[in-house]
């Protein structure tokens, strides 16, 4: 019998059970969570039951699907309602992202509404500096004394586009329980420390800061799975969703006007209206994700450039994707399937578009099949004109670790290319292709599942070398040129291909008899490497282990050195403080150790990871400009992005 999976519990019912508990009790609790795990579960309607033993049952009533109180989970143990069960139940169970409450309901009397900001362009980040171990709103926590006089003027209000003290607090609770997380590192961080995260993601929820809400739900989830010996689970993903919620704590308290709208976030992002639309279809892609889910994705375009997806995912892995793709879309009253509408075109009335360009389906939209446009007629044709330098450029700003939320966008790249040959890496073979301007480019299979046609398609075109074709592709953010192929031209140039669905024939090429044809060597080939993966390895190391770990690493003299030699001072400084911050505890006068600046430390460690990101990202944009010398020089730290650089640190170029 398939055990029934565990309903979603809100945050905030599973740090009140938590808290709730005694010390002692708190104690066990990772051990009872684990246990808890291996237990049988079955459900009944809105009712899963956890068989604790022979005697004993747990249950968790979640009606519309969430666990949404501390009494909708109930304990037959003889301890109970005080038991350790109740606590270890939520905690195995996955969290809720809670529904957005209403603005009437929950927006602070001094909060401005996010939707009214004046449009401005995007301030520089303000990433805490490596020598400044102050928490970034610990003027918002002070209290005033008990004996200051009755007279004494109140603080001043905040300025009108500047957060409210709520909103500075709340802040400063997230800051302080992803510090916790780096100090104790993944090993560390157990049941007890997820809950401080899930308190401090709905007390941010509450002060209207859903994105930081967002942030440390994203940390609770990466670490149940780090721990749970989850095969998806990547550190790089943990180290970017925690620099993510620090960088968005610090920001609340010395954010004003637009940027304090974009470090808020949105709590919901709704369809909006976009009247009547002519859309053209590009290509269909296959969807297949870790958690199970699979479907189809068709990207189109409207009649001035804009890129939009029809899209159909639901759980059901990879045959359901390649089910779905002769399956009508659900848009209006068409009967085009989804590999159909990649070659058609499409009128639609009463459109929604999602920020992100997802093309919504409800009862008002009307839409019906009309003629499509080749690759190379208008409209589409504008969509290759661009060099694939500023393609790439706009494709990052998408990708980014940390890019702004509803900044829209799309990662996609349209080049035209001609086949060099095979090249052969350590996570298989991929193309090697030559675009406009002579940047050679990399293109990587999008999925090596052997049901899809990706890897055979990309085989049987490394076979003809010297074949041009007209490519829509992926951006992978690397020190190199890199795309994830998604569709090509027909080699004859009579149509397209869904390298995700369609298979290519040898009958296809020019010469149906051809072996696969290795590239030859490009210049610059072995050295591409910049030593940047010195501090990333340093800030990656720190998660899993956390902060004693790196404090007993050696000496970082000779990785400064280099990094300064390579011309990355600013790295070589980051790494020095980072290294002495971890390893610095200080005693009192009777030698006894006192408590670790956590605050510090994470301020450094957040200013590295946010410097290697913008540094990295400025690698590859700068790989993708023509001419000698794109894929072997490394840029400087001056550039990195404004929004996402470290602050100067010493031996940094002025």
């Amino acid at each position: 019998m398939t055990a029934a999976p565990l309903p979603p519990v809100a945050p905030e019912v599973t740090a009140t059970l938590v808290e709730d508990l005694s010390p002692r009790l708190r104690k066990r609790l990772d051990a009872a969570v684990t246990k808890l795990g291996t237990r049988p579960t079955h459900r009944d309607g809105d009712t899963v039951t956890i068989a604790v033993d022979d005697d004993t049952e747990l249950r968790l009533h979640a009606p519309g699907g969430v666990v949404a109180t501390v009494d909708a989970i109930t304990c037959g143990c003889l301890l109970a309602p005080a038991c350790v069960h109740r606590a270890a139940a939520a905690c195995a169970a996955p969290a809720a992202d809670p529904a957005p409450e209403s603005a009437a309901e929950s927006a602070p009397d001094a909060a401005p509404d996010p939707a009214a900001q004046p449009a401005a362009p995007r301030v520089p980040d303000s990433t805490p500096a490596p020598g400044d171990t102050t928490p970034p709103t610990a003027p918002a926590l002070a209290t005033t004394p008990a004996s200051a006089p009755a007279t004494t003027a109140p603080a001043p209000a905040p300025a009108p586009d500047g957060a409210t003290p709520a909103q500075r607090e709340a802040s400063a609770v997230l800051w302080s329980a992803g510090a916790a997380v780096l100090e104790a590192g993944v090993a560390g961080a157990g049941a007890v420390a997820q809950a401080a995260l899930l308190r401090a993601a709905h007390t941010a929820r509450l002060r209207q800061l859903p994105r930081g809400a967002s942030a440390a739900l994203s940390v609770v989830t990466l670490l149940r799975a780090a721990r749970a010996g989850d095969p998806s689970y990547r550190t790089a993903d943990l180290v970017t969703a925690l620099a993510e919620l620090l960088g968005t704590a610090h920001r609340v308290g010395t954010a004003s006007g637009a940027e304090l709208a974009a470090v808020r976030g949105r709590a919901r992002r709704p369809y909006s209206p976009d009247g009547s639309l002519r859309l053209y279809g590009l290509f269909t892609e296959p969807v297949v994700t870790d958690s199970g889910h699979g479907g189809a994705r068709t990207w189109v375009a409207t009649a001035d450039g804009r890129l939009c997806t029809v899209g159909d995912v639901a759980p059901g892995g990879v045959g359901r994707a390649l089910g779905v793709a002769d399956r009508t879309v659900r848009l209006g009253d068409t009967a085009l399937t989804h590999r159909e509408l990649g070659r058609a075109g499409l009128a639609v009335s009463g459109a929604t578009v999602s920020p992100d360009g997802r093309l919504g389906a409800g009862k008002g939209v009307k839409a019906v099949t009309a003629r499509g446009a080749a690759w190379t007629e208008p409209p589409l044709a504008a969509l290759w004109e661009t060099p694939p330098a500023e393609q790439a450029a706009r494709a990052l700003r998408s990708v980014s670790r940390y890019a702004e939320p509803g900044g829209g966008g799309s990662d996609l790249l349209f080049l035209d290319v001609e086949i060099l040959g095979a090249v052969r890496e350590s996570a298989g073979t991929c193309l090697l292709a030559r675009c406009d301007g002579g940047v050679p480019v990399r293109l990587a299979v999008a999925d090596d599942d052997p049901a899809l046609a990706h890897r055979d398609n990309l085989m049987l075109l490394a076979t003809a070398p010297g074949t041009r074709l007209r490519i829509i592709g992926r951006l992978v953010p690397a020190p190199h040129p890199r795309l994830t192929l998604l569709a090509c031209s027909h080699p004859t140039g009579e149509s397209t291909i869904d390298l995700g669905f369609d298979r290519l024939s040898r009958a296809d090429l020019p010469d149906p008899g051809a072996p696969v044809h290795s590239a030859p060597a490009q210049p610059g080939d072995a050295g591409t490497e910049s030593p940047l993966h010195l501090l990333e390895r340093r800030v990656e190391q720190t998660v899993p282990a956390g902060r004693a770990t790196l404090g007993m690493l050696g000496d970082v003299t000779a990785e400064a050195r280099r990094l300064r030699r390579a011309g990355l001072p600013t790295a070589a400084g980051l790494l020095t403080a980072l290294r002495a911050s971890a390893a610095r505890r200080e005693r009192d006068l009777f030698g006894r150790l006192l408590p670790a600046d956590t605050d510090g430390f994470a301020a450094h460690w957040l200013a590295a990871a946010r410097y290697t990101a913008a540094v990295a990202e400025s690698l590859c944009a700068a790989a993708w400009e023509p001419g000698p010398g794109a894929l072997t020089h490394a840029p400087t730290a001056a550039a990195a992005p404004t929004q996402a650089t470290a602050p100067r640190t010493a031996g940094s170029p002025r």
